[in-house]
């Protein structure tokens, strides 16, 4: 392996953690990300961790401000309500394209996905680990649409609604009709029926949307 294949390794494993680091609540919105803190704190060099910092920007996790350096992107609701009615088409489409080419072993794979989740509803809700698993779930059926641009953008989309969106996976109405949800999506594409998956995968994020603006009134009238 050549120095720029380690390189591109060790920049790798340093945006992944500063990725888990974002959405586990470690670095909240607004925190520095300080290239020299994080080099230091992560005991890498500078470089793995300036590029990581440019990755997180790029994928509008992160911002850089002018005389103060990088720093935790923060997303007001209807910033992420923006994003998320642009991942209701591409997810569509995506859910579309993934059926025409999956193949057993796929569906078996999100099936096993699913299950976990299905497992968790009769748990204490981990918010950070369910959004977690409804991310992986996603991110598989964009894989299979083996459309590099595609993936791309919802990627970054979801990168961005994912940190607001993790709160709703605390309320257990909001996490059995997600899986319920996903289950729907999945059905669709086991039986290959291109638009049913599509319209399932809209409707999804249609009805993330919905829930979304109610969650903040939901939690005020609790008193949280």
């Amino acid at each position: 392996m050549g120095s720029g294949d380690s390189g591109a390794l060790l920049a790798d494993a340093v945006y992944t953690q500063l990725l888990d680091r974002i959405f586990s609540g470690a670095l909240p919105p607004g925190s520095p990300l300080s290239v020299p803190a994080l080099a230091a704190e992560l005991d890498v060099s500078r470089s793995p961790v300036r590029e990581s910092v440019q990755r997180l920007i790029y994928d509008g996790l992160a911002v850089h401000i002018p005389h103060a350096g990088a720093k935790v992107a923060q997303l007001d609701q209807e910033s992420v309500l923006d994003v998320m009615q642009v991942r209701e088409v591409l997810d569509g489409l995506a859910a579309r394209e993934a059926t025409l080419r999956a193949a057993p072993g796929d569906i078996a794979r999100l099936d096993e996905l699913i299950s976990r989740q299905e497992e968790l509803l009769g748990r204490t809700p981990e918010p950070h680990v369910e959004a977690a698993l409804d991310l992986e779930f996603h991110t598989e059926v964009r894989a299979l649409t083996a459309n590099a641009a595609l993936i791309d953008a919802l990627r970054r989309l979801d990168a961005q609604a994912h940190l607001y969106r993790s709160a709703l996976w605390s309320s257990q109405h909001n996490r059995e009709l997600a899986v319920r949800e996903h289950r729907a999506i999945l059905a669709a594409i086991d039986a290959g029926d291109a638009r049913a998956a599509q319209g399932a995968a809209s409707a999804h994020v249609a009805s993330l949307m919905v829930r979304m603006r109610r969650w903040p009134a939901a939690r005020r009238a609790a008193g949280r």
